[in-house]
C-alpha cells in the first residue's frame, strides 16, 4: 500500500481497491497539498472530534459517499449529518474490506466547535492502529506520551508510526521520541507540528534522534510504500 503524508496529522493510505484518509484537515491548514473540494475517498478514519482533525470530513463524504470510521459519540454526530459512520471506541477492533482498524486509548480532548462557538462532546479522543496484507500502520492522533506504548509495540509489529511532537497540545519531541522506542516501529514520522507558531518544531533533529535510524520525515505530498 501507499501511504502519503499531507501536513498536520493529514495521512492518506491507498490499496489496490481503497482510498482512505486519516483526520483530513484540509481546507483551513496552509501546509496541506490537497483540494477538499476534488479529493476521492471512500473511508475516512478520525481519531478524535477537534475541529483540526475531523476537518473537511463532512463535505469530502457527502461527494464521495465515504465510509467513515470514528469513536461513537463522534460517530453519532456526523451520522447525525447524513454521513454513513460505523461506530468504534478504544480496544475495538474490527475487520473491514479495506482492512483492519483498531482504536487504542489516547491522552487528549475530544470535542467539535460549531461555527456559533457550541461545543459538542464527541467522546474519547483515540489513535488508530491500521493492518492492512500483513502492513500495520499506527497514527497516534493528538496524544501525550503514555505507558502502555510499551504494549502497543510489544503486542503489534509496526511498520511505520505518525506521532506528534508539536508540544503544547500533545507530545513533544522529547516524550514523542521515548514513544518510538517503546513502540519499536520500522520507521517514525513526525506529525502535528508546524501548522502554526505555537507547535513549530524542527521535525530533522527528531527523526535524527530516533535509535536505528527509524526516523523519517515526511514532507507534505511525500509518499512511501509498505
Amino acid at each position: 500500500m501507499k501511504v502519503s503524508y499531507h501536513g498536520h496529522s493529514v495521512v492518506k493510505i491507498e490499496t489496490n481497491e481503497h482510498t482512505i484518509l486519516i483526520d483530513p484537515y484540509i481546507s483551513e491548514q496552509g501546509n496541506c497539498d490537497l483540494d477538499a473540494s476534488t479529493i476521492e475517498a471512500d473511508v475516512i478514519l478520525l481519531t478524535h472530534g477537534h475541529n483540526d482533525h475531523v476537518g473537511d470530513t463532512v463535505d469530502i463524504a457527502k461527494r464521495n459517499d465515504s465510509f467513515v470510521v470514528a469513536p461513537f459519540e463522534l460517530a453519532t454526530y456526523l451520522g447525525n449529518k447524513g454521513l454513513n459512520t460505523h461506530p468504534m471506541y478504544i480496544g475495538g477492533a474490527h475487520t473491514f474490506d479495506f482492512g483492519t482498524v483498531k482504536f487504542t486509548q489516547a491522552f487528549h480532548g475530544s470535542s467539535y466547535t460549531e461555527e456559533d462557538g457550541t461545543i459538542v462532546y464527541t467522546g474519547m479522543p483515540t489513535g488508530i492502529l491500521f493492518t492492512y496484507e500483513g502492513k500495520t500502520i499506527y497514527h497516534a492522533g493528538d496524544t501525550g506520551l503514555f505507558s502502555d506504548m510499551k504494549l502497543i509495540g510489544e503486542r503489534n509489529n509496526i511498520d511505520l508510526a505518525f506521532l506528534p511532537i508539536g508540544d503544547n497540545f500533545t507530545m513533544g519531541p522529547e516524550d514523542a521520541t521515548l514513544a518510538a522506542e517503546w513502540l519499536q516501529a520500522k520507521h517514525v514520522v513526525p506529525v502535528h507540528y508546524n501548522t502554526f507558531p505555537l507547535i513549530e518544531q524542527d521535525g530533522e533533529a527528531f527523526a535524527e534522534g530516533i535509535k536505528g535510524g527509524a526516523g523519517k520525515v515526511m514532507q507534505v505530498g511525500e509518499s512511501l510504500t509498505l
